[in-house]
């Protein structure tokens, strides 16, 4: 049994009767209110979901396993001459909430090592669709195809029992995650190297192999670090988080729960939010005739964006009430590689233009960047030029943290996902009664 598999299924046993005691003594306890407004707003902020993965906090952004970034990207291991840490080492935090020393990472590399090796049937699969194909599509269909090698799905058929599912959902997760960097690189070689292949290099950490595949020399292999811890876990409620634990919540394997999440991430409302950040700054490059502008003629605009209706891409949040440190670390890797970079130096002055603008608006909760406002522009600069590709990049990342809550979710048995739903003339019913009560309570007030 592998290092983290043994410290997992420790902490697994640890945790199963804290999940048991709230379910057995406090489980009438009311935890959040159900408005009108969450039914008909897509349930955004309503409290209805678990996951210990990662955490959402309003000023502090994400948390891995309680962990800020700035925390996660000092402490966790780093290979020899990188700046940023080994994404296998994430993992291994996602999973058992412990920072792992270096011999624990490189005894989980060794295992995504073993594993890494495609199928030939997926390279087939990724060949049969159109040069002019989605990649995000291809990605999807690539992992869905390889759902006949759930051990899962092998297991549950031959008969387990419920305490034991996490395991093969480990194995699962271990083996998809391992082939994730090599599908994305053959996708990216097929839409846009007219099929030329980078061997694979197996002495390499993920992050590091993938940057070798992507034929992009260092520091590329920081970013491709960097890029795939950033966009690991961002709670559990977002579409892509929580496609993948409501399929999973069914008991669909680990394969066909990802490919889920890939879909959903795929929604311009979801995924592609740094690629319309990267289409705005080229047309704002191109109509400053690839000048940098003064602060003046930014903020006239930012200003003209706003005063047409539309909003200034890469900026504001759902949750966050400052500056997405996802942005910040971003903005430091800039700052020491590329600053001259024409693009980033668009990016930096609307760091500095544009919250106050915002802020003086009036409209925007956060006024403040998030990590899309510059992600893009970190893949353009080492000539990933491909739009459509980024959110195949994001999806690497996100698939790490989906991975390991869905192990968590088999190991504490949570149940399949099935909330009820009402009619609109059963909020309009509801609503009327609200209205009755408040008028019945006004008069007995003013009486």
């Amino acid at each position: 049994m592998s290092i983290l598999k043994e410290r997992l299924q420790q902490k697994i046993e640890e945790w199963r009767p804290r999940t048991q005691k709230l379910l057995n003594d406090y489980r009438d306890v009311v935890v959040d209110q159900v408005t009108i407004g969450h039914v008909l707003g897509g349930m955004r902020g309503l409290k209805s979901l678990v996951t210990d993965i990662s955490f959402l906090d309003p000023y502090e952004g994400i948390r891995y396993r309680g962990y800020t970034l700035p925390e996660v990207f000092e402490k966790l291991p780093k290979a020899s001459g990188a700046e940023m840490p080994y994404v296998e080492g994430l993992y291994f935090l996602l999973l058992t909430g412990d920072i792992p020393t270096e011999k624990e990472v490189a005894d989980l590399e060794d295992e995504f090592r073993k594993r890494r090796i495609l199928p030939r049937y997926v390279y087939e699969v990724i060949d049969a669709f159109p040069t002019f194909s989605p990649p995000m599509a291809i990605f999807s269909a690539a992992i869905l195809t390889m759902q006949r090698e759930s051990f899962f799905h092998k297991k549950y058929q031959g008969g387990i029992n419920k305490l034991d599912y996490w395991d093969p959902t480990f194995e699962d997760s271990l083996n998809l995650l391992a082939k994730l960097p090599e599908i994305a690189a053959y996708i990216y070689a097929k839409l846009y190297r007219d099929g030329k292949r980078i061997q694979a290099n197996p002495n390499l950490d993920m992050g590091a192999n993938f940057a070798h595949m992507m034929g992009i020399p260092k520091p590329y292999d920081d970013v491709a670090r960097m890029n795939f811890i950033l966009h690991a876990d961002h709670e559990g409620g977002n579409v892509s988080a929580h496609a993948g634990h409501l399929v999973g919540s069914s008991l669909s394997d680990m394969y066909l729960a990802i490919s889920a999440m890939i879909n959903g991430l795929a929604g311009p409302l979801h995924g592609l939010a740094n690629q319309e950040v990267l289409r705005w700054l080229q047309d704002l490059m191109e109509k400053m005739n690839g000048q940098v502008p003064t602060e003046e003629e930014m903020k006239q605009f930012v200003w003209d964006t706003l005063n047409a209706g539309q909003v200034v891409p890469g900026y504001g949040h759902a949750v966050l009430r400052k500056t997405d440190p996802r942005y910040t670390l971003q903005r430091e890797f800039c700052l020491k590689h590329m600053k001259d970079d024409l693009l980033f130096q668009y990016v930096d002055m609307l760091y500095k233009v544009v919250p106050p603008i915002l802020k003086e608006q009036g409209k925007a909760k956060n006024p403040w960047p998030n990590v899309d406002a510059q992600s893009g522009v970190i893949n353009w600069h080492y000539g990933i030029t491909e739009y459509e590709f980024y959110t195949v990049l994001f999806g690497i990342g996100r698939a790490i943290g989906i991975t390991a809550n869905l192990i968590w979710d088999r190991a504490l048995g949570y149940p399949i996902e099935r909330p009820r739903s009402v009619t609109t003339e059963m909020l309009e019913k509801i609503a009327m009664k609200s209205r009755e009560l408040k008028s019945a309570k006004k008069g007995t007030l003013q009486q």
